[in-house]
């Protein structure tokens, strides 16, 4: 899998100095795992309370999900409120909501107080294909203003052909406050906040184990760093560091596709308001505008750790399907990478034993949960983790099928969901 090296978003990047690679044996408060957004949001709120704070990171800074993703920023979490509130209570999910619009803010905050430019637009529109899927949409939204307090504008597919030159949908569920922004140059404005905070960040630092006791040790191919508390935050590029978790998410492999230049008129003629645009299929299209008027489109899933067959092709016809005005225009990027999924869909934050902490299962529906995931581990760190604990009483089950067999299973349990979309 390509990471973030390989996308329109690395070619468009600000500068970001290489870190250093650890090498020795050396002693700090707090070790964490990733520097992605989890991981940095983590050590900017440690870091600022005082803490010594060092993170490993196996390639370079926003490598992984973080720095590679569609850039779309929503409240909520991947699996829907109902499925939350069967998991834990009606009062908690309510909590976990709440919490999410803060992730949502957090992101704003931190633009604001660190300086980060990475072009944030707002607005985005869920939008169905099916009439079952017009129905869900609207079920979904007098939940959230029914129980959660959250209002969403419905827009006939009239009102959505105002401002998207696509007929392929039946309306949208539009929020104003959410939005979209180039990931990787928010992930580099994070390390350079906690940089300048006094955190050690390593580059090109894989961590090969971790010893657990008193006083956790990462083991890196070079060194060691032992520490009060530890924190796992590589999400789906972590495997064998704690084996309990790794069975609890599986790798899945999601595309983007970024456009040759279009021009000013061209793109906006695509989308008049530049939001950011996600249908509501299980395998599903997502797109937006980036600040070079290219469309940046993705909508290509793979469950099996392998990547498609003529992907660029596929990725082409996808976009023609929603804009069929783009036939002739090329791809000039098509990259991808792993995100991690957890079982029902529900992010999988907690604690191993006293002094390790994780946070995982964002299901591809992290970029505002992943800095509320931080916010909250350092809380947890620092003896405040009344939130850490909510989130923990969601029960994930492994995925059925060991590691021999899970993928094949997963496959063809998608395979369904794609035929159910098609047909129904």
């Amino acid at each position: 899998m390509k990471g973030a090296a390989h996308s329109w978003y690395a070619t468009s990047a600000q500068p970001a100095p290489e870190q250093p690679r650890q090498a020795g044996s050396e002693r700090t408060d707090v070790c964490i795992l990733g520097a992605g957004l989890t991981g940095l949001s983590a050590a900017i709120e440690l870091a600022e309370a005082g803490y010594k704070v060092v993170v490993l990171e196996a390639e370079r800074v926003g490598w992984g999900a973080s720095g590679r993703n569609g850039g779309q920023a929503i409240f909520g979490y991947s699996c829907e409120q109902p499925k939350i509130a069967s998991l834990i209570g009606k009062d908690d999910a309510r909590k976990l909501f709440d919490w999410s619009l803060e992730g949502m803010h957090l992101i704003q905050e931190r633009r604001a107080k660190y300086q980060i430019d990475c072009d944030w637009r707002d607005g985005h529109a869920h939008v169905p294909i099916k009439p079952r899927q017009v129905e869900e949409l609207q079920a979904w939204q007098r939940d959230l203003a029914d129980n959660y307090d959250y209002p969403l504008q419905w827009w006939s597919r009239e009102q959505l052909r105002e401002q998207l030159a696509s007929d392929r949908y039946l309306g949208a569920l539009y929020d104003a406050n959410s939005g979209h922004l180039h990931p990787l140059n928010y992930t580099l404005g994070l390390a350079r906040a906690a940089l300048a905070r006094g955190v050690k960040i390593y580059e090109n630092s894989k961590v090969t184990a971790l010893r657990r006791g008193n006083k956790p040790t990462f083991v890196t191919e070079m060194g060691e760093v032992h520490c009060d508390f530890a924190v796992l935050a590589g999400n789906a590029y972590v495997h064998g560091i704690a084996p309990e978790l790794d069975s609890r998410i599986m790798p899945v492999g999601t595309y983007i596709g970024a456009t040759e230049p279009l021009g000013e008129e061209r793109a906006k003629s695509l989308i008049r308001n530049d939001m950011a645009v996600a249908d509501v299929n299980w395998a599903l299209d997502y797109f937006r505008l980036s600040s070079d008027q290219r469309l940046l489109f993705g909508g290509r899933a793979s469950y099996s750790t392998l990547e498609p067959p003529n992907l660029r092709g596929t990725m082409l016809r996808r976009m023609t399907r929603v804009f069929p005005q783009l036939t002739g225009v090329k791809l000039d990027y098509v990259w991808g990478g792993y995100v991690d999924i957890s079982l029902n869909r529900a992010p999988h934050w907690g604690r191993l034993g006293q002094n390790v902490y994780f946070a995982q299962g964002f299901s591809g529906h992290g970029l505002a949960a992943t800095g509320l995931a931080g916010r909250i581990i350092a809380e947890a760190v620092r003896g405040q983790s009344q939130r850490l604990d909510v989130f923990a009483k969601m029960q994930h089950r492994p995925f059925p099928g060991g590691r021999a067999f899970r993928t094949p299973l997963l496959v063809a349990a998608m395979a369904w969901f794609k035929l159910r979309d098609a047909l129904f």
